[in-house]
């Protein structure tokens, strides 16, 4: 059976889990962006942040930041749940990413990983949602989210019609202290 959120909110246990890697499926009630094309975006979760996750009709998942940036980041849910277990630092991979630069993103998911040596909490969730929902662990995480980035044409609109921009943004770790030192 595919992974979809219906299978996957029907197992508490890896929605507890998913918290744990800042993901959380319960839907915020209003939208405060629209998306041209779609009539009624189906919004899946949320992150820490305020930014939501939205299926679209092509089944593609869509993140929206509550600071205006916005991309497809999986081409299926299972891809999303994949990425967000393996990188759950997915969106600083972007935003340290030079401005889509698909080496600096491995360069920072390097550096990021190497944070999360010492996490248990996160390297427990991410067994424990593998091993409940039999998910395969993702080829290439940080190509796909490249590729899924890059290739984004949705478009995203402010309650005042402007649009968002893209979430590939133009820090490198270089230019973060603690992520150079890091990197070292």
């Amino acid at each position: 059976m595919p992974l979809t959120p219906e299978v996957l909110t029907a197992q508490g246990e890896v929605v507890a889990w998913l918290r744990s890697l800042d993901v959380s499926f319960a839907a915020e009630e209003e939208l405060w962006f629209t998306i041209d094309g779609v009539e009624s975006p189906r919004q899946i979760g949320s992150d820490g942040s305020g930014g939501a996750f939205v299926l679209l009709p092509s089944r593609n998942v869509l993140y929206v930041s509550s600071e205006g940036r916005t991309g497809i980041i999986a081409g299926t849910f299972e891809t999303f749940v994949q990425l967000i277990v393996a990188r759950p630092y997915w969106l600083d991979i972007l935003k340290f990413s030079a401005g889509g630069d698909l080496a600096e993103m491995r360069r920072a998911a390097d550096v990021l990983e190497a944070a999360l040596d010492d996490e248990d909490e996160v390297n427990e969730a991410r067994g424990e949602i593998r091993g409940a929902l039999d998910l395969p662990e993702a080829d290439d995480p940080i190509g796909a989210l490249y590729e899924a980035v890059a290739t984004s044409d949705a478009i995203v609109r402010a309650t005042d019609g402007s649009p968002f921009t893209t979430l590939f943004n133009r820090f490198s770790i270089d230019t973060n202290p603690m992520l150079r030192n890091a990197a070292a």
